[in-house]
Formats: C-alpha cells, sequence, structure tokens
C-alpha cells in the first residue's frame, strides 16, 4: 500500500514494528488468505505477462514479487512513499530483476508511456486526492489495474470506523463508481471489473475458514459479490 500524507509516519512506524506491514507479517489466516486472494484475483485477470509494469503503492513488496514469480512480466518497478516499506521490499527481492523506489504516485518522474501498464493495489483508499495518482497512472501506461476494498461494502465501512489500526492508517473506502468516474475523468474507460474476496485480513480464524468456504458461493452471484465481496477489481485503458 502506498503511504501518502498526512499519514506517511504511521505506515513506516508499521514497518519498523513488525519488518513488514502487519498484514503481510502477523501469522493471522485472515490475513494470509486475503492477502493471497488479492494476488490470484490479480494474477488471473492475465495482464501482466511479458510486459513492464509500475507497481503504485507496492508497501514492502509482498504482492509485487508474487506477480513477478506467477505472472512473469518483463521489467517491473515498486513504487512506494514510505522508505521503510521500500527499504522492506529491496532486501526481500532477492535474485528477482525488480526495482523499488521511493516516490509520490501523484508524480513520478518519468516520462510518458514509460510503462505498458500501472497497477494500484490497494492505496488509492489511503490518499485525499485518487484521482491524481489515477491521472498520474494514465500518462504513464496507457492500461491500469486496480485493487480496492469494495466500497459497497457496509461491513468495510464499520471497520474503516471502529478499528484503531484502520482508522490510524487514513482508510476509507471508495464506491466502485466514484473510482470509475475518476477514470472517465483522466481519459480512461473501465473494459472489465469483478468482485472477490471475503475474508477480513484481521478476522479470528474461525471466522477466517467459514467465510472462505463461502467465497466462491458469494463471488459467483452477481447480486450478492457486489455488496459481499471484500474488493473490487478493475481493468481500464486510456482513451485513443
Amino acid at each position: 500500500m502506498d503511504a501518502v500524507d498526512p499519514s506517511v509516519d504511521v505506515f513506516n512506524q508499521d514497518i519498523a514494528a513488525n519488518a513488514g506491514y502487519l498484514y503481510t507479517t502477523n501469522a493471522r489466516l485472515g490475513s494470509r488468505l486475503a492477502i493471497q486472494r488479492q494476488c490470484d484475483v490479480l494474477l488471473a485477470l492475465n495482464r501482466f505477462a511479458g510486459r513492464s509494469v509500475l507497481d503504485l503503492g507496492c508497501g514492502d513488496g509482498t504482492c509485487t514479487r508474487y506477480l513477478w514469480d506467477h505472472a512473469k512480466p518483463r521489467a517491473m518497478l515498486g513504487i512506494d512513499a514510505a522508505a521503510q516499506a521500500v527499504a522492506v521490499a529491496n532486501d526481500r527481492r532477492g535474485d528477482r530483476v525488480i526495482r523499488f523506489e521511493v516516490g509520490d504516485a501523484r508524480g513520478l518522474p518519468y516520462p510518458d508511456g514509460s510503462y505498458d501498464i500501472a497497477l494500484m493495489q490497494g492505496m488509492l483508499h489511503h490518499d485525499d486526492t485518487p484521482w491524481a495518482i489515477i491521472r498520474e497512472a494514465f500518462r504513464l501506461a496507457a492500461e491500469i489495474v486496480v485493487l480496492e476494498p469494495n466500497g459497497y461494502n457496509l461491513g468495510l465501512k464499520v471497520i474503516e470506523r471502529t478499528s484503531p489500526y484502520h482508522r490510524a492508517h487514513h482508510e476509507r473506502s471508495y464506491a466502485p463508481s466514484r473510482l470509475h468516474r475518476w477514470v472517465e475523468q483522466a481519459g480512461g474507460r473501465v473494459v472489465e471489473q469483478r468482485y472477490a474476496g471475503l475474508v477480513p485480513e484481521f478476522c479470528p480464524d474461525w471466522v477466517a475458514s467459514t467465510l472462505k468456504s463461502l467465497e466462491p458461493v458469494v463471488e459467483g452471484l452477481p447480486w450478492l459479490n457486489r455488496a459481499g465481496c471484500g474488493i473490487h477489481v478493475f481493468v481500464a485503458t486510456r482513451n485513443p
């Protein structure tokens, strides 16, 4: 996740306390299942193979590494505003040819069209001006992939307002319709979307197991996945 003003410090503190973000390093079943589902949904889009990928808000690099290993992009650059997260990502990249750099996703020093595709995974809901990030992503790539908490899910709204962790990290989900409108305002159009995931990151193990068993059913019902799934994923392309 991208850590941007006014809350960069809390992301750096999270990294320092957990040697990575709490949700990627803690042993809770819910966190493991939730992160794996996010990575799998991105992989299932089949958008990254053989392409240059800009990962905006790469965090500690957990999902960046997963996509590198399984999606086989041609090149990959991860950007995050939290210097501690970028340091951990670089430490853990191993022999993968991935670059991780500190940067502000609202304005990056790269030429127009530098990448084939830009990924924004779970980072727009930390920012006060997410439309500016979408606009910058379209400047750098003709295609974008966005994965965000599903703003139609009322349960997420409760968690965002009551969980000390979520409040400290400046989290608030946006309705998919609003995200799509920002894409249109930035000169793009949504060409594919889906709702997925049912397991909250920090829930008790028994809740995680129960919800995971129900996940395929909820994801497969259009009238239910829109309101019940935890994440909204879409692909958008820049208009000619």
